[in-house]
């Protein structure tokens, strides 16, 4: 996997398309990575305690590393 934390990259298909960001996170085996701000999902969280009430929280999902390319710097 030649994409590396910390790249540039912008998304290449998907409901992102076009959209660029950072990758904060890259998962060889699983041949992913996780960039800021795209992908982003709205996951419901119960809550933990009694009296807390519950939340709805945007998690930024891995994406398939063939989906995005490299930026080069100019």
């Amino acid at each position: 996997m030649k994409i590396k934390k910390d790249d540039k990259v912008i998304v290449l298909t998907g409901k992102d398309k076009g959209k660029t960001g950072t990758v904060t996170k890259a998962l060889p085996k699983d041949n992913k990575v996780v960039v800021s701000g795209v992908n982003v999902l709205k996951v419901h969280q119960k809550p933990r305690k009694s009296g807390e009430k519950g939340q709805i929280i945007d998690k930024t999902m891995p994406i398939n590393v063939s989906n995005v390319k490299k930026v080069e710097k100019k």
